[in-house]
Order: C-alpha cells, then sequence, then structure tokens
C-alpha cells in the first residue's frame, strides 16, 4: 500500500529523471537584460574612473574602478544564484521565482558587503569620493535591467 502524503510539508524521494532534471543550471548571461546591464555597469565604471583619474589622478581612478568592480561582481554573482535555482521548465512557479530571487538577491548583498569590506581593509590610499561615486552609480545601473526588454520572451521562446 503506497502512503499519501501532502507534498508541501512531507519529503519524499524522487526519481532520478525529474530530479536530474530540475538540477540543470540554466546559464545566467543568457539573459539579455542581465547582459546589457553588465555592460552597462562596466561602461559606467569605465567612464567614472577616467573622469576621477583625470581630476583627481590614478588612486582616484583605482579607486572608481574599484567601487564598479564591488557591483560588477555582485551583479554576476546575481546572475548566477538566480540561474541556480531554475528549473528545466519554462514557466517556474511563483513560490520557486520568488525563492530564486530572495537567494540570488541575498547573494548580491553579501556579495557587496564583502567587496567593500576587502577594498576598504586592502588599498589603504582609496579615494572615498571617487569609489563611492563610482559604487553608488553602478547600484543605480544595475536597478535599470528592468527596462531592458528580453527579446527572447517578446518572440514567445
Amino acid at each position: 500500500m503506497q502512503s499519501r502524503y501532502n507534498p508541501t510539508v512531507c519529503f519524499r524521494r524522487k526519481r532520478a529523471t525529474h530530479a536530474a532534471s530540475r538540477a540543470r543550471v540554466i546559464s545566467p548571461l543568457k539573459s539579455r537584460p542581465i547582459r546589457t546591464v553588465l555592460l552597462w555597469q562596466v561602461i559606467a565604471t569605465a567612464l567614472i574612473a577616467a573622469v576621477a583619474g583625470l581630476s583627481a589622478g590614478g588612486e582616484a581612478a583605482i579607486s572608481a574602478a574599484l567601487g564598479g568592480a564591488v557591483n560588477l561582481a555582485a551583479g554576476v554573482a546575481y546572475a548566477m544564484l538566480l540561474g541556480l535555482g531554475r528549473a528545466a521548465k519554462p514557466v517556474p512557479s511563483a513560490g520557486t521565482a520568488l525563492v530564486s530571487m530572495f537567494r540570488a538577491e541575498a547573494g548580491k548583498v553579501l556579495v557587496i558587503i564583502g567587496g567593500l569590506w576587502l577594498t576598504l581593509a586592502v588599498y589603504r590610499e582609496v579615494v572615498a569620493a571617487a569609489y563611492f561615486t563610482a559604487f553608488a552609480v553602478t547600484v543605480i545601473v544595475f536597478s535599470m535591467a528592468f527596462f531592458v526588454r528580453d527579446e527572447n520572451k517578446a518572440n514567445g521562446n
């Protein structure tokens, strides 16, 4: 006799084929909005570093590059963690999508905290104005992913 169970509160061993199909990781950088925003972050970081270097010297340029790099690394971590939990199904459930997004956002915050701590602890000649300007601008740029249209979703793929 097979026992009945409630899948929301009970755990049951799944067949290997089903578990293997859910374990596939979707490439995190396939998303056009993520790729576009990461490119924008690189461009914004380079521009701020160039302006900082011309106006305040090499230390300011390095500081701006490090400030932008923190958010660039956080954006890549976000994309990777977001792709980790996605199943092979084209439309995940709302709960699965929320869990993936919260996990990705938590990872992004941890990378930002670690990156800020690491650069401020190791690089003693940091120019705070350049560093935090690049950091703040790249945070704003990452939020612009909302406005980038994903061609795959628009075409129904």
